[in-house]
């Protein structure tokens, strides 16, 4: 899969350096989801929770694309 964070960025929220570290080292439940829906965000789960953040999910997917590759876990089907 591509990077997914294109030049639109900002889009997506604050920097980098403002995202903890923690979440951007292993394949999380909610990464996996946000990986195999494309970062399409109609269908995440998170979005019908109506948070009052800005989903940082695209750029941590494309650190762990770059630092762990895809993932491992197979892609979950009903």
């Amino acid at each position: 899969m591509e990077r997914i964070v294109s030049e639109n960025a900002d889009l997506y929220g604050p920097a980098m350096q403002e995202m903890s570290d923690s979440i951007t080292q292993n394949w999380t439940e909610q990464a996996l989801e946000c990986y195999y829906l494309e970062c399409d965000c109609a269908k995440c789960s998170i979005t019908k929770g109506n948070y009052s953040f800005i989903c940082q999910m695209p750029k941590v997917i494309d650190i762990l694309l770059q630092t762990v590759g895809e993932p491992e876990k197979p892609r979950k089907t009903a």
